[in-house]
């Protein structure tokens, strides 16, 4: 299932919601296949380049360059006189690197970047809304179970303010 939403941005940039996840290989030369249920999932003339970068926690960003360019923006306009900026920024944007699917669906991940993520063969792509992160399987699982015990109450601390989801329908 694919949501497309029209964006208030200047370019009136058409964007996917992601859903779902998958495991996928990732061959002796950092090449994974795009899962079909993802692909999908992007709109026409966004399925052939990507931004990946650092995730926040030991995963790997997947952006569609339209979302990247919006995200880009906004993280170009942070003030460099700050050091946290300066320091997120070198974090945050070095590695980020244009991929491209070959002919075949894969998807080339440069091997610092699985380095930082600890992927070596097994690995899950996760949809997470505007972007996909691609997390070691064993470091994934690990995490859904560490923070799933305590689901509840980070829902209610985070999403508190979004209201019921269920009202008006």
């Amino acid at each position: 299932m694919v949501f497309l939403c029209v964006s208030n941005h200047p370019s009136n940039t058409l964007m996917t919601n992601f859903l779902g996840e998958s495991e996928v290989a990732v061959d002796a030369k950092g090449r994974l296949m795009l899962p079909a249920r993802l692909e999908k999932q992007i709109p026409e003339g966004l399925r052939e380049k990507f931004v990946i970068n650092r995730g926040f926690e030991k995963c790997i960003n997947v952006y569609t360059m339209d979302v990247w360019k919006v995200i880009h923006d906004k993280v170009s306009k942070l003030n460099d006189f700050k050091a946290e900026v300066r320091k997120f920024k070198r974090v945050f944007l070095n590695g980020a690197t244009i991929v491209e699917l070959d002919s075949a669906g894969r998807m080339l991940v440069p091997k610092q970047l699985l380095e930082y993520a600890g992927i070596t063969k097994e690995a899950v792509l996760t949809a997470q809304g505007n972007k996909m992160e691609l997390w070691d399987k064993d470091s994934y699982y690990a995490y859904l179970r560490e923070n799933s015990e305590g689901f509840g109450d980070l829902a209610d601390s985070v999403a508190a303010d979004l209201g019921n989801p269920f009202d008006g329908m």
